[in-house]
Parts: C-alpha cells; sequence; structure tokens
C-alpha cells in the first residue's frame, strides 16, 4: 500500500474537540408527543440519520442533560446493537438530544462526514477489537478515543467526501422518491376504499377532487350498510384469501446456514428491514417458496409489517410470509389493505416475551372490494409506482455497493481521488 507522506495516522481524540456519551438512563417517563428530537441507536444508520420511530424529550429534561445536545455536524456512534455505526448529525436537526451514543465533535483538521465514512469502514477492526460484554456488547468513549485515523489533509479529506456523497445523493435521492410514491399510494387508497371520497362527493353533488370525469363515472353516488358499516353500492367484503393467497415460510434446518454464499440466501424476520439476507442455505426444501423483487412479505413474530420486497430472490423461512395477490387485485391493493389490519393485532396482541401473528388472526382479515373498473383505474396508477419502488430499491443497493467498494480504497489511500472520480457515472 503507498501512503503519500501528508497522510498521517493519529488517535481521534487529537483531533476532536471533544468526545462523550449521550444520556444513559431510563427514558420511557421522559418522552412526550413534540418537543426537542432525541436520537436512540435505532435512528443511526450507516451514513445517515432515520427519522423513523424518532423520539422527543421535553425543553426541561433536555436542559438537564445538555451535556449531550447535539448539533449539526457532530457525528454520532452506536455503542451498543450495531456498535460502530456512525453518521453525522444533518442541518435539518439544528438541536437534538441522545441516549447510548458516542459524540464525536471534530476539530478544525477533520471533516464530519470524512470520519463518520471512516469509521463505518476503515475502523470496523477497531470497533470489533474494543466492544465489550459478553452478550450485548457495547463500544464506549474510552474505544473511540484510541481509534487511530489515517487522516490525509483537509482537502483531501473534503475532495473524497465529494466523491463518496455523490453515490450517497443517489441513494438520497432513490429512497426520497419511494417516499412520495409510496405516499401517492396510500393517499389514493384511503380517499377511494377507505374514505369512500369519490362517493361522497357525487351523492353530494360535488365533482371529485382531482379525478377526471371518466374516472369519477366508475363510482356509484350511494351506500349500502353492512357489518362494517356503510360502502358504497355494488361493492363488496370478502375475505382477504379471495384476494390473495397467503403463502408460509418452510422449516429451513439451521444447522445448513452459513455466511459464506453456499447455496441460496434466505429470509429470516431480522432481514425484512433491510432487505438483505444475512445467510445462505444449499437446502432446497420441498415446501420452499423463492421470494421475488416485488413481493409482499410479512414478518411473524415480534412486529407485523407489510414490505414490498426489493431485495435478490431469496427463500422463506418460517415464521415469515408472503401475500401473493390473485388476479385482478395488485399489490399495492393487498398490501394497503393488510398493513392496517396487521397494526391492529400488533397493538392488540399482548405477551411476556414477543407477540405473534398466526394464520388465526390472518383467517379473520376482511377486504373491501370495488367493482372490476374501479379495481382496474386504482391498479394503472398505483402498480407503476409500486414496480418504480422495486427498481429504485435495487438501483440503491447497486450504488451502496459501489461506495462501499470504494470506500476503503479511499480511505487507505490505494485508490486516488482523480481515479476514483472516473469510475463515477
Amino acid at each position: 500500500m503507498s501512503i503519500t507522506n501528508e497522510w498521517q495516522e493519529i488517535a481521534l481524540q487529537d483531533l476532536a474537540k471533544e468526545i462523550t456519551v449521550g444520556f444513559v438512563g431510563p427514558m420511557a417517563s421522559e418522552y412526550v408527543p413534540k418537543g426537542i428530537p432525541f436520537l436512540r441507536s435505532l435512528n443511526v444508520e450507516p451514513f445517515r440519520i432515520n427519522h423513523a420511530d424518532l423520539m422527543y424529550v421535553s425543553e426541561s429534561f433536555h436542559q438537564r442533560i445538555k451535556k449531550s445536545t447535539l448539533t449539526p455536524g457532530d457525528v454520532v456512534i452506536v455503542r451498543t446493537g450495531k456498535p460502530g455505526t456512525a453518521a453525522v448529525i444533518p442541518d435539518t436537526l439544528p438541536i437534538a438530544n441522545c441516549s447510548d451514543l458516542v459524540i464525536v465533535r471534530p476539530g478544525p483538521q477533520l471533516d464530519s462526514k470524512f470520519l463518520a465514512y471512516y469509521i463505518n469502514s476503515a475502523a470496523q477492526h477497531h470497533v470489533y477489537a474494543h466492544t465489550v460484554g459478553a452478550v450485548q456488547q457495547h463500544f464506549n468513549v474510552g474505544s473511540a478515543k484510541t481509534l487511530k485515523l489515517l487522516k490525509p489533509p483537509l482537502d483531501e479529506q473534503r475532495a473524497i467526501v465529494r466523491i463518496l456523497g455523490a453515490l450517497d445523493d443517489k441513494i438520497d435521492l432513490n429512497r426520497r422518491m419511494n417516499r412520495t410514491l409510496e405516499s401517492m399510494v396510500q393517499a389514493l387508497f384511503q380517499s377511494w376504499f377507505v374514505d369512500f371520497e369519490p362517493v361522497s362527493a357525487k351523492r353530494e353533488g360535488r365533482k371529485p377532487v382531482g379525478m377526471n370525469e371518466a374516472t369519477a363515472a366508475l363510482f356509484p353516488e350511494h351506500f349500502q350498510e353492512t357489518d362494517m358499516g356503510p360502502i358504497p353500492v355494488g361493492w363488496r367484503i370478502t375475505s382477504i384469501y379471495d384476494v390473495a393467497e397467503v403463502i408460509y415460510g418452510a422449516p429451513f434446518a439451521s444447522a445448513l446456514f452459513n455466511l459464506n454464499a453456499d447455496g441460496k440466501p434466505l429470509i429470516r424476520i431480522r432481514d425484512l428491514v433491510n432487505e438483505s439476507p444475512s445467510v445462505y442455505t444449499p437446502e432446497a426444501h420441498a415446501k420452499g417458496y423463492m421470494v421475488q423483487p416485488g413481493d409482499i412479505v410479512v414478518g411473524m413474530d415480534g412486529e407485523f409489517r407489510a414490505y414490498l420486497w426489493g431485495g435478490i430472490p431469496s427463500w422463506l423461512n418460517q415464521r415469515v410470509c408472503v401475500f401473493a395477490p390473485k388476479p385482478p387485485f395488485s399489490s399495492p391493493f393487498v398490501r394497503c389493505n393488510i398493513n392496517p389490519l396487521l397494526a391492529e393485532i400488533e397493538a392488540t396482541e399482548t405477551a411476556t416475551t414477543v407477540i405473534h401473528l398466526g394464520k388465526n388472526d390472518i383467517d379473520r382479515f376482511k377486504a373491501i372490494v370495488p367493482d372490476e373498473d374501479v379495481l382496474k383505474a386504482f391498479n394503472s396508477v398505483c402498480q407503476p409506482c409500486y414496480d418504480r419502488i422495486v427498481k429504485n430499491k435495487q438501483q440503491l443497493r447497486t450504488l451502496a455497493a459501489q461506495r462501499d467498494a470504494l470506500l476503503p480504497q479511499l480511505l487507505s489511500g490505494e485508490l486516488k481521488v482523480g481515479q476514483a472520480e472516473d469510475m463515477i457515472p
């Protein structure tokens, strides 16, 4: 490996203004509906802050724990769970607080984003060597301080950040586009099949908002009473099994699970959030189902979410199921139907350890089905959105793989900035 003389190996504590830790202590009674954003480990992902499930604390509690105040440019590192995961606090969080995170405030010779890239990649060996705890591993402040960085000059740090950031910007664009498409589909489903807004408008002599005459003509003008309340005339209530086939995962032998890509990837519940299977199996189970991009996959333990699979084709493990739409129904129609039903089951389930979704729960799922012309109109708008979401997820994965391949080469000095720029499309 060839390193220029300008690259220096320096301990992080010599490059940081401060290295400290977020609040450590019980938090359940401190959360409030609105207030100061409060980050936890689950909000810190490699290279970015995930605002999903963001909690809030009061101004008074925030003032009591000002030591762990976060400001844009701070680098936060996960201590517990996935130790060493790092991200930069963005400008969209002008003030925040946190618990159980290592906080690094870089000095003038260290770029925040460069540091986050370094910790997520080149520093992982240090993180693994300095985690403590027999069951739940921790990465602590002392370990962070002794982390050695191979530090290039500041202008070269920023050049590296610019290259990697270009890929991250494309990744973020895909994520934002997917959130927009998801919102569009959900809003249309809510309007047509939950609130029945086109029917209510016609009943009141109004023109349905945002709808052309041809589409508006597909909806009836009146409601009929049912056991589930009023629904549009001519529509029906049916079992979820008339809308989708439910395919259950097979009991693959755990003894054959491996990390060296022997066989095909296997989807377990833990793989659903990132849509990235972590184990492989050479077993071809007689009852196995190979999940394809665009399938609707649901975990049956712990939490119940309907994921639109954007990962690679993979075997479906036990305690995971797929809702496969039956013609003429589409993936958006099925998924939008089951999402609130799954959420209701999750909200009402009680257990001492982990809650479970069973076939008996799914047997009770119902769907309100419109006439075929309305269904076709919905499918024609929403299925292309889902197709685009899946393609974006696949492109996102390709971009992330390219970034992750460049990271160690750039951060070690093996690959020069000019060479890397030629590799970015």
